[in-house]
């Protein structure tokens, strides 16, 4: 089965059913979508908003429509040519459910016993204490952090440190078959495996599930900026956090005015995640060392994980990373714990600490490094490295290249449900490396004012502010109460200062009402815009399977969840493309109705089938502002470092064009070499030789 040509992403919940999907299905097909990409769609905890606390792997969630619902939902996409995607979550189920409620009735004697990963040594599943003083709003942040209270013999697999996600079993072939069995009688076009990194033996996973399905499948694994898929899986590539790292980094100027040392700071974080929140898995690892002093084989387990370069190794794949992360450790049982994984790479001891890593890693980086280290919070992406500073256009287009010749069938993303921020709030923050010295000065003279007392969330607060300007004193305060939890610094979710979080939470009110902060945003809307329009036409015909989170063909200034998931207008949609499909050319302003006209007029030219990438050479004055690249006689042309652009003005820069007659699908006109003339509406065209 084909990859779609491009997806759309949304999120079920409540609010949102199937139903409410199928309504938009003729929207979709008019924007030029090739498939609705669904978060989970399989039963899950009532009232969840996400999907990922699946508690019923074998029927369609009865809440968003049951299966009568999903059926009718495939019908409707069916008959306006629309495939589906289906996010899937082969590594965990919320408990309890009804087959964790009959391990804990039977124990080992359960059906269901083997099903989950629990070490049965103890006899019995051991649950987490919940601390006594804690209260209704943070009870899940205590069952969290169950470590609190010393409970470190917790004895089941969780997926990362969250106790109520109790991981299964999916190598074994009948838990494989009792969890997948449902999804794949559905006959969808293509697949999204969660958190692959978790599963015991990755690699088996995915080839076990191609002998079920031959449709699209790609995964959720976030790769390391030098790192690539295993050769060995039978997958057609990631989820996209690498395309997006590429894609938003070339937009940014090269500057070393936010510089610092992150690698100390993730460093320290990984290891307080290690020694607090993901105690419990390290010691379960240590106890399988052989010959060490258990507190010893502790000390190695954490510290090979903590000194990981990537999430994980997948041995004998990635034994690279493995042999990286022995020779930065230090703790005197490294060597046994290397001894033993080296002799038996598929055993219990290597899979474990091979499972655990990622836990590790993404928790100490993703959820708390990211949110302490804030120099210049547009590079503190999922899959992305603060310490590599932009993107030359010569590396992208060598990136480009090999992503067409390796995956061309990967899919590449911009913003996602679990982005930092979305893809219009980097593209603002982008601005900001073209003029280090006076957001510096801005955000300096800001805090003298009213800055808040913890340095770190101090400089994520301003850059938050004009990032995602304007936004309500209700959605900033929420976001900055989990930065400033997740960054654990001065508060966390279980070790609360009451008096910093009541500096926190006052904070908005003061610095929403700041006409300096209004005007600041507004001195870098207009810059942001041309790198939004720019991000978002190469990564629509760029090579791989471009996809387009719900709501993000109008401006998006959301942060991280729960704000990425707030309802999407689609009626508003639907009267600016209506407009469109009449001719209008919408100005570049505060409506998105731009970056409509260029996701509507790209995905339409990609369903004719783009091949092959070929990099385009500006000439003259002002080349550097220029990204350009030809697939299959079409040619994408977008605008970087607008505010230098400004400055300086084209000066008589050329593209020139290989030969034959081009007409820019936006604005329906004929295509100039001259820069100035090409980009004289929008900063980017998208040529397509003939006429339209």
């Amino acid at each position: 089965m084909a990859a779609p040509t491009s997806t759309y992403r949304v999120q079920f919940t409540p609010s949102f059913t199937f139903a409410d999907a199928a309504g938009v299905a003729d929207y979709l097909a008019r924007l030029g979508i090739g498939a609705l990409y669904a978060s989970p769609m399989l039963d899950a905890r009532e009232g969840s908003t996400h999907g990922y606390d699946v508690v019923d792997p074998t029927r369609a969630r009865p809440e968003l429509g049951g299966d009568a619902g999903r059926a009718a939902l495939q019908d409707e996409l069916k008959s306006h040519g629309l495939g589906l995607v289906v996010d899937i979550v082969p590594n965990h189920m919320v408990v309890p459910n009804p087959w964790w409620d009959d391990v804990l009735e039977h124990g080992q004697a359960s059906r269901y016993a083997r099903y989950f990963d629990i070490d049965w040594s103890s006899g019995k599943v051991l649950l987490p204490v919940l601390a006594e003083d804690a209260e209704d709003e943070v009870h899940e942040h205590y069952l969290k952090a169950n470590w609190r209270r010393g409970n470190t013999e917790l004895n089941y697999r969780r997926f990362f440190d969250i106790t109520e996600l109790a991981a299964i079993r999916v190598e074994d072939p009948e838990v494989f078959e009792a969890t997948h069995r449902e999804v794949l009688s559905w006959g969808v076009t293509g697949l999204r495996i969660d958190h692959p990194d978790g599963l015991a033996d990755p690699g088996g996973y995915f080839r076990r599930l191609r002998e079920h399905f031959d449709g699209w499948l790609v995964v959720e694994k976030i790769l390391g900026p030098d790192e690539a898929l295993p050769q060995s899986w039978p997958v057609d590539g990631t989820t996209g956090y690498d395309a997006l790292r590429e894609v938003c980094g070339v937009f940014i100027a090269l500057t070393d005015s936010f510089s610092g040392d992150f690698h100390e700071v993730e460093h320290a974080s990984r290891q307080q995640v290690a020694d607090s929140i993901l105690v419990a898995e390290v010691r379960r690892i240590a106890r399988l060392v052989q010959g060490v002093e258990f507190e010893d084989a502790c000390r190695a387990v954490a510290e090979v994980m903590v000194n990981f370069p990537v999430y994980r190794s997948y041995l004998p794949e990635g034994r690279r990373y493995w042999e990286t992360a022995v020779r930065l450790s230090r703790s005197p049982a490294v060597q046994a714990l290397d001894e033993q994984v080296r002799a038996d790479p598929h055993g219990e001891l290597a899979t474990r600490i091979q499972q655990t890593s990622g836990m590790v890693v993404a928790k100490g980086t993703e959820d708390t490094a990211f949110y302490r280290y804030t120099n210049f919070v547009a590079l503190n992406e999922v899959g992305g490295s603060p310490d590599r500073f932009g993107m030359s256009v010569d590396e992208f287009h060598q990136r480009a290249a090999r992503r067409e010749s390796a995956e061309p069938a990967a899919m590449t993303a911009l913003s996602t449900h679990d982005t930092k921020r979305s893809e219009d709030v980097r593209a603002r923050l982008a601005v900001l490396a073209e003029i280090p010295d006076e957001y510096l000065s801005f955000e300096t003279a800001m805090t003298g004012r009213f800055g808040l007392s913890e340095p770190t969330l101090n400089r994520l607060a301003w850059q938050s502010v004009v990032g995602a300007w304007p936004l309500t004193e209700e959605r900033l305060g929420q976001y900055l109460e989990k930065a400033s939890r997740e960054a654990k610094i001065r508060t966390s979710w279980v070790d609360r200062d009451a008096e910093f979080d009541a500096e926190v939470a006052a904070w908005p009110a003061k610095a929403l009402k700041s006409p300096e902060v209004a005007a600041f945003a507004e001195r870098i809307k207009v810059p942001g815009w041309s790198n939004s329009l720019g991000q978002k036409l190469v990564q629509l015909t760029a090579p791989g399977v471009p996809d387009v989170y719900q709501g993000t063909e109008l401006w998006d200034f959301s942060l991280v969840d729960p704000d990425n998931r707030r309802p999407v207008d689609y009626e508003v949609r639907r009267q600016l493309l209506d407009r469109i499909e009449s001719g209008w050319l919408p100005e570049v302003d505060d409506s998105g109705a731009a970056k409509l006209l260029v996701v509507q007029k790209a995905l339409h030219v990609r369903k004719r089938g783009l091949r092959g990438y070929r990099p385009l050479q500006a000439e003259g004055a002002a080349a550097e502002h220029v990204l350009a690249f030809e697939r299959s006689g079409v040619i994408t042309v977008a605008t970087r470092l607008p505010v230098g652009l400004e400055r300086k003005g084209w000066q008589g820069t050329v593209l020139p064009l290989p030969a034959g007659t081009w007409t820019d699908a936006l604005t329906g006109r004929p295509a100039t070499e001259d820069l100035a003339s090409l980009l004289g509406t929008y900063p980017v065209a998208l040529l397509v030789r003939g006429d339209l």
